[in-house]
C-alpha cells in the first residue's frame, strides 16, 4: 500500500468515508473539498473505466464533520475480482475511518417506492456469486450488516427535513446487463426492493473490518418490465445528479 499516499488521507483525520455510485459526484462539489489524493497513487486499486466514476478520494468537510470521499468505483463487470473492487474499502479503513456510507445507483423493483427519490438499505441480497473474503475462513456474522442505529438517525434526520426515504432490501448482481422483466419479478419474490450492480461486496468487506455501515440508493429508474421506458446508463446519472442535492440536505442534517 503506497504510504505517502495513504498519510494524506490519514491526516485529515476523518471519522466518516462515503463512496460515491454513478452520477453522484456532485456531492464533493456540495461539500468544502480540501485536497483529493488519485487512486492511481495506490498501486492496489485498479482505475474505474464506467462513465461517472472518476477515481480519487477527496478530503473534504460536511458542516463540522470531515469526511473521505471515494469518487467513483470499480465493478466486477468490468474485470475484476471481488478483493480487487473492495480495495477502497480497506484503502479508508487503514486511513481511519470508523463509519462508513455506501451510495449506489439503482433500479426500483418496489413499485411502492418513486424513481427519482432514496432507499436507505436495511438488509442486502448478495446474488454476485462471490465474496471479498473468498480463500478465507472468516466466517463473518452479518445479522445487522447496515447499523440499526445509524439507520435510526438518518430516518429522523429525514423527518425532520421533510425528505421522502425509503428503507428496504438492495439486490446486488454481477451486470453490466440490466435484468430482464422475468429476472425482476424474481428478485422481487426474494424481497428486493432496488436492484444494482455494486455495494453489497463492499458493505461485506468494511463489515469485515468492523466499520460501521450505511447505505443508500438513488432509485435512478423503473426496473425491466415496471416502466415504459427502455433502460439506459445515461438516465441513471441525470437522475443521480438531480437526486444528489436531497442527499446533500440528509448528509447535512445527519452528520
Amino acid at each position: 500500500m503506497s504510504d505517502p499516499a495513504l498519510d494524506r488521507l490519514r491526516n485529515w483525520n476523518a471519522d466518516v468515508g462515503i463512496v460515491l455510485g454513478s452520477g453522484l459526484n456532485v456531492l464533493v462539489s456540495a461539500a468544502d473539498s480540501a485536497n483529493s489524493v488519485g487512486y492511481s497513487e495506490f498501486p492496489e486499486l485498479p482505475k474505474p473505466s464506467v462513465p461517472g466514476h472518476t477515481g480519487r478520494f477527496v478530503l473534504g468537510n460536511i458542516g463540522s464533520t470531515r469526511v473521505l470521499f471515494a469518487q467513483g468505483r470499480v465493478h466486477l463487470y468490468e474485470g475484476h475480482t471481488a478483493r480487487q473492487v473492495t480495495g477502497g474499502i480497506r484503502i479508508l479503513a487503514a486511513a481511519g475511518i470508523k463509519r462508513l456510507i455506501l451510495t449506489n445507483a439503482a433500479g426500483v423493483a418496489n413499485q411502492n417506492f418513486s424513481p427519482g427519490s432514496w432507499m436507505m438499505i436495511s438488509d442486502h441480497l448478495n446474488l454476485t456469486g462471490t465474496t471479498p473474503l473468498l480463500g478465507s475462513a472468516q466466517f463473518l456474522d452479518l445479522t445487522e450488516t447496515y447499523s440499526k442505529k445509524w439507520r435510526a438517525e438518518f430516518s429522523r434526520a429525514a423527518k425532520a427535513e421533510n425528505i421522502t426515504l425509503y428503507e428496504g432490501v438492495y439486490a446486488g448482481l454481477l451486470g453490466p446487463q440490466y435484468e430482464t422483466p422475468a429476472e425482476v419479478r424474481m428478485l422481487r419474490s426474494l424481497g428486493a426492493d432496488a436492484i444494482g450492480m455494486s455495494t453489497v461486496l463492499e458493505a461485506i468487506q468494511a463489515r469485515a473490518l468492523g466499520l460501521e455501515v450505511a447505505g443508500f440508493s438513488c432509485l435512478t429508474n423503473w426496473a425491466a418490465g415496471i416502466g415504459s421506458e427502455n433502460l439506459s446508463h445515461e438516465e441513471v446519472l441525470e437522475t443521480g445528479k438531480a437526486a444528489a442535492k436531497t442527499f446533500s440536505h440528509l448528509l447535512d442534517a445527519s452528520l
